[in-house]
């Protein structure tokens, strides 16, 4: 059956210009339209939609999602003073959002994470309709893991408080993971709720898109002028909550056992601080590459590489992750090299044989990983089938995300 007809309101505190709205929400938006959702998008945008260079941006982008039947409004986001920034966000969409809804006759409001969840509780007061709480991490321990917030203090608080009446509200809640649900289940807000529907719909890739190509890897192995050396590769942010000196120990540690080894970083984030970290191991400029690439070009350098990187500060918001470059890491043939403790992650790593789990990051847990990752890609084409394989299981925009989504809102909606 489809949702033929369904006026839904979107809110995402992401902006579409970004690599995690153009990856996370419009792929999903644009399957639900398919379905028959008629989606209204409001997204807070950085300075650059603000630009000339923006502007022509998101007036293609537009077009686009008018042709997939999705409207799409934008506001602009406020960083700082963080507190009143967001406060002012909040009241600035809320008022907007309630335009939209009464002029678009709204009858679900699918909330991305807490700051939109603070929006949609005042429309569900104000106008009656339908909330998802989507909640893509555990914003207030995300802060606290990441060393930016202390526990007790009024944004810590504040958030928790948004959090608790927004599991209280909510007619759907979604998780990235099986393994947060227990936690949060038990959570003031949720505790003692019979009624409340939940999915577990992890961090999906479109899988048409991230895929492995032998002709992108060597252009890209040509450009990079890195022939057959081993390349390990990290897509991604940072810094935070990102444990971005421990990647850079243990590429030292895999330089030793692999002298010919490459590490590609691929982020936009700021390339001095990996410079700094190399430069303090001293590993040469000639054994790192930095580069910051268009969304759309990402799948061709992972194709080019051999290993995907991705190491995250512990603690529970941890629990609630799924890593978007790991499921695109694995779309693209990609094994994968994690550290324990994240989400659903570490535990489908070992159970599908896709990858290493590092339990400490000691150079003595660095080599036995290497020795473990050498035994994995013995045979590199059969892994990479394997990995393929595992990322079309379960991470497949198309069929994963699309189908639980759906199934979702009709749920909800009584479909």
């Amino acid at each position: 059956m489809k949702l033929n007809g369904t006026r839904a309101l979107f809110i995402s505190y992401n902006g579409m210009l970004e690599p995690l709205g153009q990856s996370q929400v419009i792929p999903y938006l644009k399957e639900l339209a398919e379905e028959g959702v008629q989606f209204t998008l409001l997204s807070f945008e950085r300075s650059l939609a603000f630009t000339h260079p923006g502007e022509k941006m998101c007036k293609e982008l537009t077009q686009q999602l008018t042709a997939a039947n999705i409207e799409w409004h934008w506001l602009p986001y406020h960083k700082t003073p963080s507190l009143l920034a967001t406060a002012y966000d909040v009241l600035v969409g809320l008022r907007y959002a309630s335009s939209l809804v009464r002029r678009r006759g709204i009858e679900l409001v699918h909330a991305r994470s807490h700051v939109p969840a603070a929006i949609a509780l005042l429309l569900k007061k104000l106008f009656g309709v339908k909330m998802i709480f989507d909640i893509r991490g555990l914003m207030a321990e995300e802060y606290v893991d990441a060393k930016r917030w202390k526990e007790g203090q009024v944004k810590y608080r504040l958030t928790k408080a948004i959090e608790r009446r927004a599991l209280q509200a909510s007619d759907a809640v979604v998780t990235l993971t099986e393994r947060i649900w227990p936690v949060i289940r038990d959570w003031d807000g949720l505790r003692g709720r019979t009624e409340v529907i939940h999915k577990i719909i992890p961090c999906c890739s479109d899988l048409e898109v991230f895929s492995f190509s032998e002709k992108d890897r060597n252009r890209r192995r040509s450009e990079l002028n890195l022939a057959d050396r081993f390349i390990v590769t990290y897509s991604g942010s940072v810094g935070g909550w990102y444990r971005t000196k421990e990647m850079a120990d243990f590429f030292l540690e895999l330089l030793k056992q692999k002298s010919e080894s490459h590490f590609l970083w691929l982020t936009n984030g700021d390339p001095r601080l990996i410079q700094d970290l190399m430069s303090e191991r001293k590993i040469a400029r000639e054994f790192f590459t930095i580069k910051s690439v268009r969304p759309l070009e990402v799948p061709s350098y992972l194709s080019a590489s051999d290993l995907g990187l991705a190491f995250y500060q512990a603690g529970i918001s941890r629990y609630a992750t799924s890593p978007v470059k790991v499921s695109e890491y694995l779309a693209c043939g990609l094994s994968v090299l994690i550290n324990e403790g994240i989400g659903d992650t570490d535990a489908l790593v070992t159970n599908e044989g896709v990858g290493v789990v590092v339990k400490e990051f000691t150079a003595r847990a660095f080599a036995e990983a290497i020795a473990q990752v050498d035994s994995l890609l013995k045979n590199q084409p059969l892994a990479r089938l394997r990995a393929r394989a595992v990322a079309e299981k379960y991470f497949d925009i198309h069929h994963v995300g699309r189908e639980r989504y759906s199934e979702l809102y009709r749920e909800v909606l009584g479909a």
